[in-house]
């Protein structure tokens, strides 16, 4: 995990660690972001002007603040995408119809999210999804099989996703990853019990479904060599929902843990 290039956050920088965290290296700086904006914003204001720079539409115009950036260090998905364009990658909202996204999101390569002004990366590296948010003290791993659900607990909870298309440039971590064989963590971060949502939700309950399908497999096939902590991490997981019998297998627990986040 020390190779895996990983920005904590600084003031309302976050469009400049997401960037970074995604290329994987100390590419864009925040006056690199400024120069994007102030390029889109004349821009703008060229497109505007062809209107008339008499009209009071044009004059209202001028009077407001750039919607690219601002004095905290806030950078607009515009200046996001335009800083992608360098690299030749593309960012694509990941509700279009845009037949280039892929419907499984284990075959994409990376994804940047926003929630109320932060902007967040989750990419792949070598094998393994990671969540990049600058928030998060170290890199957080997402397994294969969680990342659907993670999606769409995201979607739920209303972040706006786009898919980053394109080819990524190379890494350290990459090399570093490939031969590497890393646990998955059991039960996955935000809990399943904080998802605000329900069942009614038709691409959530989806991605549950196929979470617990896939999730019990993956127990199956490792329950001999590493998931020694597996029972209590799911019992843990309830505390404060309801008491389980110590008889209980991973399985079951991994249903209960699963059914109660469903009534939260």
């Amino acid at each position: 995990m020390e190779a895996i290039f990983h920005e904590k956050q600084e003031g309302s920088l976050c469009a400049q660690h997401c960037l970074n965290s995604l290329l994987q290296g100390s590419y864009f700086t925040a006056v690199d972001l400024s120069t994007l904006a102030e390029k889109l914003d004349d821009e703008e204001r060229q497109r505007m002007a062809e209107c008339g720079e008499e009209s009071e539409e044009y004059h209202k115009f001028l009077q407001q603040p750039s919607g690219n950036m601002d004095d905290s260090g806030y950078f607009s998905v515009q200046v996001i995408s335009s800083a992608l364009q360098v690299w030749n990658l593309e960012l694509v909202p990941y509700s279009s119809t845009d037949q280039r996204l892929n419907s499984d999101p284990s075959k994409m390569t990376a994804f940047i999210c926003n929630f109320r002004d932060h902007w967040f990366t989750i990419r792949k590296i070598s094998n393994y999804w990671f969540n990049l948010n600058s928030l998060l003290s170290r890199p957080e791993l997402i397994s294969d099989t969680y990342l659907a659900l993670f999606l769409a607990q995201l979607k739920n909870d209303s972040y706006s996703i786009f898919a980053v298309l394109g080819e990524l440039p190379q890494c350290t971590a990459e090399e570093a990853l490939k031969n590497k064989s890393i646990v998955h963590d059991p039960i996955p971060r935000p809990p399943l019990r904080n998802i605000s949502s329900n069942e009614s939700d038709p691409d959530l309950r989806a991605a549950l479904e196929l979470s617990i399908a896939d999730e019990i497999n993956f127990i199956s096939q490792t329950q001999e060599s590493e998931d020694n902590d597996l029972p209590e991490a799911l019992r843990l997981s309830m505390q404060g929902f309801a008491t389980t019998s110590e008889e209980d297998d991973e399985e079951t627990l991994l249903r209960k843990a699963i059914n109660m986040s469903l009534q939260c």
